[in-house]
Formats: structure tokens, C-alpha cells, sequence
């Protein structure tokens, strides 16, 4: 499924954003009633993890001017075009353009968050009209327990994670429910990968390390495969990420789960 078009004013709908409802109130939102961007991000993300966020967005989408303004609404500064992937520059206008509200929240170093994770919000009050709503849930400090190849790292950092639930919620994208499947989501995350010559997922699931680590430490590495065909050589090349699992989070009782999941109806 594409991303889905639709183009809504935003005004009345940023205006109450402060009463969204989501695990801990929405602080510093109240200044958005002006505003017309269906994506803000929370005050409790701190100034380097907006400019961390926002430099990923625009090295994939190739838009320099891609960022969050005072009032933490996500600016897409449409101007000149750098490279960068048309699919990802398409999901972030339909987004900001789009009939749903989006909310980023910081929820690093949460157990039950494995990278990032998306899940659908409710309005205080049900006066009028309202938008559906989500939280993106983004835990920093996961994206820095990663190791493994540069090409690998390049196509898999907080601002692919973010592009990953943003599909969620733009497209209503699924992610895979079998081993060997990629899943719709991710299907489109690799397409934009593909763009900007990045290696692409081959896995939605990951699997056990070969690597072993000392048994009193109680680490369980988990890694995740990336491929890219080398025009030059005439073969495809793997490259791999791994982390530890106990450390990431994340994890669902008798299930390896899958690295940036997702699920905007609830599917966790």
C-alpha cells in the first residue's frame, strides 16, 4: 500500500493537541494552536536528540531543511533537493500534510520499547472533531548499543526507525507475522534505502548471534542482516548488525521480536 494523500487544514486540531492523552501529559504543546504540522515532538526530547532526529530525516530525504521549529513542530523546509530518497521525502509530506496527528516522545532506556515503537493515542474530551492519534516512541540509547558494519549502520538509525512507524501510521502498513517475510512496512522502508544506494533489510526478525560473550554477564547478542549487490564484483554482499537483547529491551515472551516494530492498531 502507498502512502496515502490527503491534504487537511490543522489549526483546529493543534489548537487542543495539549489534551491528548497518551501515558504522561503533552507538555509544552499548548503553543501550537497557530500552527498547521500534524508531526510535533515533546519537550521531554531534549536539543540533541531533535537535531540528532532531524540530521537523519535529512540525510534520507535530501530536503537541508528538515527540522523542528520553537514549537516543536516538524518543518520539512521544502526547497532544493540533495539526493536523498523520493519515497522518504513522499511519507514525510504526506505526514505533515496529512489527517492524523503524530506525537514523537523520547522512551529511552524503556524495557518495552525495542528501538522505536508506535501506538495509537486518545483525546481527552470527545467535544468536536478529532484527529487519530499517535505516539512515536523512540528510544535513543538502543540505537547506540548497535554494532557491526558502517553500510548496515548507515540504513539503520533513529531516523529509519522513525520513517518505519511513521509508515504505520501514514500508510497503515503491516509488519511481517512469519519468519522468512519482510513484512509491507519494511518493504517500503527498503525501497528508500535502495534511493540513496543504502543496503537493504533482508530479515524483519532477528536471529542469535554466532558471537559469544561471557555467560556470567547474562548478554544474549541478537543480529539483524543487510544486503546490497555489488555491480562491480557481480555479487551481493551481507552486512550485519548486532546488539544485545537483554540490554535493548523489547523483547515478547517465546518470540525473537523484531527490531523497530511497530503497530499502530495494537498488533504488539
Amino acid at each position: 500500500m502507498g502512502p496515502r494523500t490527503s491534504r487537511n487544514s490543522l489549526p483546529s486540531k493543534t489548537l487542543h493537541l495539549c489534551l491528548l492523552l497518551i501515558c504522561l501529559p503533552v507538555a509544552g504543546t499548548a503553543a501550537l494552536g497557530s500552527n498547521t504540522g500534524a508531526v510535533v515532538i515533546r519537550d521531554n526530547v531534549s536539543l540533541a536528540k531533535r537535531q540528532e532526529l532531524a540530521a537523519k530525516l535529512r540525510a534520507i530525504s535530501g530536503w537541508s531543511g528538515v527540522g523542528f521549529d520553537g514549537n516543536g513542530v516538524l518543518r520539512l523546509g521544502v526547497g532544493d533537493v540533495a539526493g536523498g530518497s523520493l519515497s522518504a521525502r513522499n511519507l514525510l509530506r504526506h505526514a505533515v500534510d496529512g489527517d492524523k496527528v503524530v506525537v514523537i516522545e523520547d522512551a529511552s532506556s524503556r524495557s518495552d520499547v525495542a528501538f522505536c515503537r508506535v501506538v495509537p493515542a486518545r483525546w481527552l474530551t470527545e467535544r468536536g472533531s478529532r484527529s487519530p492519534a499517535f505516539v512515536i516512541l523512540i528510544d535513543f540509547a538502543d540505537f547506540r548499543q548497535i554494532i557491526g558494519d558502517d553500510e548496515a549502520r548507515a540504513a539503520f538509525n533513529v531516523g529509519w526507525g522513525f520513517l518505519h512507524e511513521l509508515d504505520h501510521v501514514v500508510a497503515d502498513s503491516k509488519d511481517a507475522v512469519a519468519e522468512e517475510r519482510l513484512g509491507e512496512c519494511e518493504i517500503h522502508i527498503n525501497a528508500m534505502r535502495r534511493e540513496i544506494g543504502l543496503p537493504q533489510r533482508v530479515d524483519y526478525f532477528f536471529t542469535e548471534s554466532s558471537l559469544r560473550t561471557d555467560p556470567n554477564f547474562g548478554s544474549k547478542l541478537v543480529r539483524l542482516a543487510f544486503e546490497q549487490f555489488d555491480s562491480n564484483k557481480m555479487r551481493t554482499r551481507r552486512y550485519w548488525l548486532v546488539w544485545d537483547s537483554t540490554t535493548v529491551g523489547g523483547l515478547v515472551a517465546n518470540s525473537q521480536t523484531a527490531a523497530v516494530r511497530g503497530t499502530p492498531h495494537s498488533r504488539n
